[in-house]
C-alpha cells in the first residue's frame, strides 16, 4: 500500500512486518504472505505455535538459531531475513510471546506435493535431491546442520530451483524437547528421523545425508523406504531394518542409484558418506554408466545392513527412549515385535471404533428444544453479533478489550465460546476489540542510555538496536536521537533504536596544512578540538610560511575537546 499502510484489521508484527493471507500450516508453526513496510518487498512470516512460544528457553534457542539461519546466503537456501518477537494481549489482559521469522517469499511448489503424486522421472529426482545437497554442502561448511530435511522442507520455484527452508528451527525445538518422543510429535514425521535421532543420540551433518538418502528414495519410488502405522513403529525401522533396493519396486530405477541410497541410508553413520559432497559426488558418477550387478548391490546390503539387522537389545533400548509410556516393562526375552503389534491392534481398534460412532451419531439432531449453541461470532461486527445471538434467543452482554489481530468495534471472543450449549435466553458476554494497545515514545534525546532504557521500559516499550555517531558536544552514551519521533504513539512492546554519541570525533591528518588551515581544521563545528600552535626554530620553514610538520595526536577518532599541538617549522630556509 502507498506509503506503507495498513488496512484496519491487519496484524502489523513489531510495527514494521504486516501479516496478510495464511499460506501454510506444519506441526510447528503457521506461514503467511506478509510485507515488510519499511523496505517495501514482500516476504514470508512464520508465526510460532503458542505452546512452542510459551518455552523460554525454546524462545531463546530459536532466536539464537534463526539468527545463525540469517547469515547464510545461497541460492539453494531460503533466506531468513529477520527473527522477532512480538507481544499478544489474551482476553484477561495478560500478554503471551509471538516469536517469529521473516523469510525470503518463494513462488512454486513444495517437493512434497511432487512427490505425493508418485515416483517422478529419474533426471528430476538427481536434480531435486543435488540441489538439497548443495544447500546441505553450504550450511555443513557453515557449521549448521538441519536436522529436519524432508520433502515438506523444500521448495521447487517456478524455474525448477530447489530451495530449502527451515535451517536451525529443528534444532532449536529438539534441544528444548526434554524427550525424544516429544521432539517426534513436534517436528514432522519420522519418516526421515536418521537412526540416530530415533535413538536419541547425537547427531551431526550425516543426520542430514541420511535424511537426504530417504527423500531421494521417495523420489525414485513414490514412497519412504520406511511405513508404519506409528511413528514409533517407522523410528524403529530406521534403527533395524533393511530397506528394499529401490530397483525392486521400481523396475526402470537403474542399479547404480540402488547403492547410492542403500549407502546413503546405512545404519552407521561412519558408514555413510561422510559428507553433503561426497554424496553429490556418487550421483554425478551415477552418469558414467558403471551398473553393478544385482549381486554386487546384495553384497553391498549385507556388508551395510548385516545378514540379521534385527538387534533385540538396540530395538528394545530405542523403543524406551522413543516411548512416552514408563509403565511398559518386556517380562521376557527375544525381539518385542509382538509387544509392537499388539499395541499397534488394540489402537487400531480403538480407531475404528471411534471413527464408526463418528461415522453413525448425527451432530444437531439430538440437542434438546430447551437448549442452545452459542454461535461462532468471532471477528463479526457487534451489532451484526448482536443480532446473531439474539436469533438464537441468546443475551448479548457487550464488554471491550484490545486486540492486535481483531479490528476495532469486531468481535474477540465469547464467554461461553462458540459451539458450547447453553439455556435460552442465557447471557452470553461478548468481547469486542478497542484495537491495538498503544503507547507514546518518551523524550529520551540527552539521556545516557541507561536513562532512555529505564524511560521506554516505563513506557511500555523496549530498546532496540543502539547505533554509535560521533558527535563534538555530547559525552561518550549520550542518546543523539531516536528511530521513533517524541509523542508518536507505537504499539506496546515495540523496540525503539537508538543513536548514541561515541565520545569522539575524527581528527583529519594535517601536517603538511600551513598553520591557519590546520587550525580551522580542528576548530570546525563537527570537530572543535583545541590546536595549539608550538614553533621549533630548528627546522626550516619552507618560503618562509609556517608549515605543520608533526601533529600531537594521530589521525582518527580521539576523545572530544582534545588539544591537539600543532607543530611548524620557523627557522630559516
Amino acid at each position: 500500500m502507498p506509503g506503507g499502510e495498513v488496512s484496519v484489521g491487519q496484524r502489523v508484527l513489531s510495527d514494521r512486518y504486516r501479516v496478510d493471507e495464511l499460506i501454510g500450516r506444519g506441526g510447528m508453526a503457521s506461514v503467511y504472505r506478509g510485507q515488510d513496510i519499511t523496505l517495501g518487498r514482500d516476504v514470508a512470516i512464520k508465526i510460532l505455535k503458542r505452546e512452542l512460544a510459551a518455552d523460554a528457553t525454546f524462545r531463546t534457542r530459536f532466536r539464537l538459531e534463526a539468527q545463525s539461519a540469517s547469515r547464510m546466503s545461497h541460492p539453494t537456501i531460503v533466506r531468513v531475513f529477520d527473527a522477532g518477537e512480538d507481544l499478544a494481549t489474551d482476553a484477561d489482559g495478560t500478554t503471551h510471546p509471538v516469536p517469529y521469522i521473516v523469510m525470503e517469499l518463494v513462488s512454486g511448489r513444495l517437493l512434497k506435493d511432487i512427490v505425493d503424486e508418485g515416483p517422478v522421472p529419474i533426471p528430476e529426482a538427481l536434480h531435486y535431491t543435488d540441489g538439497i545437497l548443495e544447500a546441505l554442502e553450504y550450511s555443513h561448511r557453515a557449521g549448521v546442520v538441519h536436522r529436519d530435511i524432508k520433502p515438506g522442507n523444500v521448495m521447487v520455484t517456478d524455474s525448477g530451483q530447489v530451495k530449502v527452508m527451515d535451517f536451525g528451527i529443528a534444532r532449536a525445538v529438539s534441544d528444548s524437547s526434554s524427550t525424544v518422543a516429544e521432539t517426534t510429535a513436534i517436528i514432522g514425521t519420522a519418516a526421515y528421523f536418521s537412526p540416530e535421532q530415533a535413538k536419541g543420540e547425537p547427531v551431526d551433518s550425516r543426520a542430514d545425508v541420511y535424511s537426504t538418502g530417504v527423500v531421494l528414495y521417495e523420489l525414485l519410488t513414490g514412497r519412504p523406504p520406511f511405513r508404519g502405522d506409528t511413528p514409533v513403529a517407522v523410528a524403529y525401522q530406521h534403527v533395524s531394518e533393511t530397506p528394499v533396493a529401490p530397483s525392486e519396486l521400481v523396475e526402470t530405477v537403474p542399479r547404480s542409484l540402488d547403492a547410492v541410497a542403500l549407502r546413503a541410508l546405512a545404519k552407521d553413520p561412519f558408514q555413510r558418506y561422510q559428507d553433503a559432497a561426497a554424496f553429490r559426488a556418487a550421483l554425478d558418477a551415477t552418469s558414467e554408466g558403471h551398473v553393478p550387478s544385482k549381486k554386487q548391490v546384495g553384497a553391498l546390503t549385507s556388508e551395510l545392513y548385516g545378514d540379521s539387522p534385527r538387534h533385540a537389545a538396540e530395538t528394545a533400548r530405542s523403543l524406551r527412549q522413543l516411548s512416552t509410556d514408563t509403565t511398559m516393562k518386556r517380562t521376557q526375552a527375544g525381539p518385542p515385535a509382538a509387544w509392537i503389534w499388539a499395541g499397534i491392534t488394540v489402537l487400531a481398534v480403538v480407531l475404528i471404533s471411534v471413527l464408526f460412532w463418528v461415522l453413525t451419531s448425527k451432530p444437531g439432531t439430538n440437542i434438546p428444544d430447551n437448549a442452545r449453541v452459542v454461535p461462532d461470532v468471532i471477528d463479526m461486527s457487534w451489532d451484526r453479533a448482536n443480532e446473531t445471538l439474539f436469533t438464537q434467543d441468546l443475551q448479548a452482554d457487550r464488554l471491550e478489550e484490545s486486540s492486535d489481530k481483531i479490528a476495532a468495534g469486531n468481535v474477540v471472543r465469547t464467554e461461553p465460546g462458540s459451539g458450547i450449549t447453553v439455556a435460552p435466553g442465557q447471557t452470553v458476554k461478548v468481547y469486542v476489540s478497542t484495537g491495538q494497545e498503544m503507547a507514546t515514545v518518551p523524550a529520551l534525546a540527552g539521556m545516557t542510555t541507561e536513562e532512555a532504557t529505564a524511560a521506554l521500559s516505563a513506557a511500555k516499550l523496549s530498546l532496540g538496536s543502539v547505533t554509535t555517531r560521533n558527535d563534538p558536544d555530547l559525552s561518550a552514551g549520550t542518546v543523539i536521537s531516536a528511530g521513533e519521533t517524541e509523542g508518536a504513539q507505537v504499539s506496546v512492546g515495540k523496540a525503539v533504536s537508538l543513536v548514541v554519541s561515541s565520545g569522539h570525533v575524527t581528527l583529519v591528518d594535517v601536517v603538511g596544512y600551513t598553520a591557519d588551515a590546520a587550525q580551522r581544521a580542528l576548530s570546525a563545528d563537527d570537530v572543535k578540538l583545541t590546536p595549539v600552535i608550538v614553533e621549533d626554530p630548528s627546522c626550516p620553514a619552507p618560503r618562509g610560511d609556517q608549515i605543520v610538520a608533526r601533529q600531537s595526536l594521530a589521525p582518527g577518532d580521539v576523545p572530544i575537546h582534545s588539544t591537539v599541538e600543532l607543530t611548524v617549522c620557523t627557522g630559516k630556509p
